[in-house]
């Protein structure tokens, strides 16, 4: 067991609905693993507005603030005014710009096979700044609805230099700019203008393409293989970044991080499932992933690697699966199955 001076403090946020099941059994395994995290548990979501009247309160901020890593489950933004996204909220307070979404097959038998892509969105910009109003006519004072998007030449190039480094890092092949310069000529076309530019300076180690996003969102569903890294803006990517998840046999199966120069916060990308929380049937999967991201991200390869082999390993030779993929086991039943493979 790592020592204490070795620890890397981690906040955890177990989030709402299943949140807490998943996060529990992800701890068990993370500790089994015997990495070297020190986990520092705070309030965030419905939990932590009724205690603290807050969605994100500031003892939780403070935390990713000290510690700049994060593992989270989801978390329910409450429907209705006066509430922001806590997700876009937690990625503008850290300036989390980069959202990494990989998709890779796990199980076969699905109606894809071998998939292994990367997806890239730019976190902070775009349609997501929530610039926007009704304009009053007449008696309607909702007559009009206008949003702004922007998308700034620094934050092109910020997150297509992540993109690249981050392609060539792994041994990745090729990175396509995701875009709709065609019509958003101007917003997408200085990301695409931008993400060129930069490109230039990785020709020689990357095959770099661009594609127009419903050509791409097609390409998807008929050739996924023709892929690799996905560069893209920040709602193309929320959109394809899902529509990649489906290849591999959805959200249960999909990781994600939220990573900027300060901070980074892995994820559970599917919702809270209120309609299962507290019946002990949730699929931790995606957390687990989430959480083999983080440990790359603090240069524990080896431990990641041996997260994902044992993920594998658990599901298909040994064939333990929660209900939402075939199978019977609960949440915890699958956490001590998973253990054993360790």
């Amino acid at each position: 067991m790592s020592s204490a001076s070795q620890r890397i403090p981690v906040t955890l946020l177990s989030g709402d609905g299943i949140g807490p099941e998943i996060i529990a059994a992800t701890r068990r395994v993370i500790d089994a693993l015997d990495a070297p995290f020190a986990w520092d548990e705070q309030p965030a979501g419905l939990g932590a507005l009724e205690s603290h009247g807050d969605l994100l309160p500031s003892c939780t901020l403070d935390s990713i603030r000290r510690n700049g890593l994060a593992l989270k489950g989801p978390l329910t933004t409450p429907v209705g005014s006066g509430f922001r996204s806590i997700n876009v909220r937690m990625r503008e307070e850290f300036q989390l710009y980069a959202n990494l979404r990989p998709a890779r097959t796990i199980i076969d038998g699905g109606r894809y096979e071998d998939i292994d892509l990367v997806l890239v969105r730019e976190n902070l910009e775009g349609f997501y700044v929530g610039y926007e109003h009704y304009i009053p006519v007449g008696g309607d004072p909702k007559a009009v609805a206008e949003s702004a998007g922007i998308n700034t030449r620094e934050g092109c190039r910020r997150i297509a230099e992540w993109t690249f480094d981050y392609a060539v890092r792994h041994g990745r092949r090729k990175v396509t700019i995701v875009h709709k310069a065609n019509i958003l000529k101007l917003l997408t076309g200085l990301f695409l203008e931008t993400a060129r530019e930069v490109g230039e300076r990785y020709k020689d180690q990357l095959i770099i393409e661009d594609r127009i996003v419903d050509n791409c969102a097609m390409q998807l569903v008929l050739n996924p293989w023709q892929f690799d890294v996905l560069l893209t803006t920040n709602l193309f990517g929320d959109i394809l970044s899902d529509q990649i998840a489906g290849l591999i046999g959805g959200l249960g199966m999909a990781p994600g991080g939220n990573i900027g120069k300060d901070a980074a916060i892995f994820e559970a990308v599917h919702g809270s499932a209120p309609d299962i929380a507290g019946k002990g049937i949730a699929n931790p999967s995606a957390l687990l992933l989430a959480a083999a991201m983080m440990l790359e991200h603090v240069d524990r390869h080896d431990s990641a690697e041996r997260l994902r082999i044992a993920l594998r390993a658990t599901l298909v030779e040994d064939g333990v699966r929660t209900g939402d993929l075939g199978g019977s086991a609960t949440t915890e039943q699958f956490a001590d199955a998973l253990i054993q493979r360790l």
